[in-house]
């Protein structure tokens, strides 16, 4: 029998149509600053929740009855030809119409004062008045407001904060995707501080929504088991969370593509760790909604300084070195691990390169085939192969460098590139990037065999040496004693020609076996 809920990847979560793990379970901040008519921010990067935890956190209190509570969008707002009084209307009109979903006729605010064309402050002002219990109001999208509308939104709620409870809400959640110091860049250089030190300084608390950790992710997995018989073991769920680290999205998206898609809602089937390799790369390849929405960050300048660093383990010095390291973070692309910088699970740390390296692969035609680089015993001969990028990125780097987005972190990608065309016939390959590690870490497997391989670029005369010594410890939390060390000079022809530039060397280093390729 085809179960009656399933694992959701759009819009928000409804407990009687989808599997969900209780998006109030780890809020108690959230009913204390409720309890005491405080305003905050909750932000948190798209489809981890914030909406299905708004809805439920509305229902919650108007079902206990001591509070009347709205979720509202103001996106109708969001774009940057608005006037004021439009936005105004707008907003005032999204929350009207928003009431239905949540409490009584009797409870809504006045349409009329809307049709009046008044001010948001002042409609809110008249609805709290009319009412005998407080009102919490929960603003979704508030960074998709732009400019002018933003400030007289943020200011509107500002001035009628001295009001509440009795003649303005008792408490306002702002929400969105960064947090609310991000507001700061949404308006004019002249309007940054709204005359403050911070667009929002009557904020009481600022939420991040974090990921799921294993447990929560085992408990949404049961409820799907309680329903089907269908299990996912112990051995599949520390798979998942490795894949997705426990965002939200993509633990549903894991999850929705074996049942539904792999295993066609076959509940007799058992779910495999195949499985969800299979479902990693489906999802990679078709870039759903959610993927291409956090890729189509990487244009963005500030964020594109954090990506470079990451994929060559730059340190990261440039003066707002902070902030943007922040917003990434928010953004959910990175995640701090002890004292690393990386991306936030496997998924994105392989897709972003993919997508980055993306019309190099597409270019590379004749050296790409696999055929040319597989052994009599169908074994990779890495050696060939990496003999064959040399020759490659002679004759195309310089072409290819100058025209492509992420210079920085250029002649690794197009290595990766390079790589994957060929490893797509048959193994797969495994990036270890973070900030501050001076290289970035490749491991491939190929027909039962693993190769490392480590991507450095040539800065000094100790590059070569620090590279040594960095791929010997790297190999030995492999337990590995062969590798390849690529040096990439980052001088231009002009300064070293070709000729010296491009060498093969094995050496032995640390009781290690290791081919330094240069180029």
């Amino acid at each position: 029998m085809k179960s009656k809920r399933y694992f959701n990847t759009t819009g928000f979560c409804m407990p009687e149509r989808h599997y969900m793990v209780d998006p109030l379970r780890n809020q108690k901040i959230i009913f204390d600053l409720i309890e005491k008519t405080q305003y905050f921010t909750i932000h948190a990067p798209r489809q981890t929740g914030k909406t299905t935890l708004l809805h439920e956190l509305a229902h919650r209190l108007n079902k206990e009855g001591n509070y009347i509570s709205v979720v509202f969008s103001v996106e109708s707002a969001g774009y940057r030809s608005i006037t004021e009084e439009t936005a105004n209307l707008k907003i005032i009109n999204s929350l009207y119409e928003s009431c239905e979903l949540f409490i009584s006729k009797e409870l809504w605010p006045k349409k009329s004062l809307a049709d009046e064309k008044c001010s948001l402050q002042t409609y809110l002002n008249n609805w709290a008045g009319s009412q005998k219990k407080p009102i919490v109001l929960l603003l979704d999208e508030i960074d998709s407001l732009y400019d002018d509308v933003l400030v007289s939104v943020l200011r509107q709620l500002r001035n009628g904060f001295q009001g509440r409870p009795t003649h303005f809400p008792s408490t306002i959640a702002l929400v969105g995707l960064r947090d609310v110091r991000e507001y700061k860049t949404k308006v004019r250089p002249s309007e940054v501080s709204l005359g403050s030190g911070s667009p929002f300084n009557i904020k009481a608390e600022s939420i991040l929504l974090g990921t799921w950790t294993k447990e929560e992710i085992a408990e949404l997995y049961s409820q799907h088991t309680k329903d089907t018989g269908q299990i996912f073991s112990k051995k599949v769920i520390d798979r998942i969370y490795e894949l997705t680290g426990g965002q939200p999205w993509l633990v549903n998206a894991v999850a929705n593509e074996i049942v539904e898609k792999i295993l066609k809602s076959d509940y007799t089937k058992k779910i495999t760790l195949a499985h969800a390799e299979e479902a990693k790369e489906n999802l990679i390849a078709r870039r759903d909604t959610h993927l291409d929405s956090l890729l189509d960050k990487l244009k963005e300048p500030r964020v594109k300084n954090i990506v470079s660093a990451i994929i060559n383990g730059d340190s990261l010095v440039y003066d707002n070195f902070n902030d943007d390291l922040r917003y990434v973070i928010d953004l959910g692309i990175i995640r701090k691990e002890k004292y690393d910088i990386i991306f936030s699970n496997e998924i994105y740390r392989e897709i972003i390169p993919r997508v980055l390296n993306f019309s190099m692969q597409e270019n590379i035609r004749e050296e790409g085939m696999t055929s040319c680089y597989i052994k009599p015993d169908a074994k990779l001969d890495m050696d060939k192969l990496l003999k064959a990028f040399q020759k490659f990125y002679r004759r195309n780097s310089e072409h290819w460098l100058e025209r492509f987005d992420y210079k920085e972190a250029g002649h690794g990608l197009l290595l990766m590139a390079f790589l994957q065309r060929v490893i797509n016939g048959g193994g797969r390959i495994d990036r270890e990037m973070a900030v501050g590690r001076g290289r970035t870490d490749l491991t491939i497997e190929f027909a039962g065999e693993t190769f490392v391989l480590e991507l450095k670029l040539k800065r000094d005369s100790d590059s070569k040496e620090d590279g040594l010594d960095q791929i010997s410890r790297y190999l030995d939390t492999l337990g590995m004693t062969k590798g390849y060390l690529i040096l990439f000079e980052i001088k231009p022809s002009s300064i070293i020609p070709w000729e010296t530039r491009v060498k093969w060397e094995n050496v032995s280093h640390q009781n290690k076996k290791i081919t330094v390729v240069e180029m």
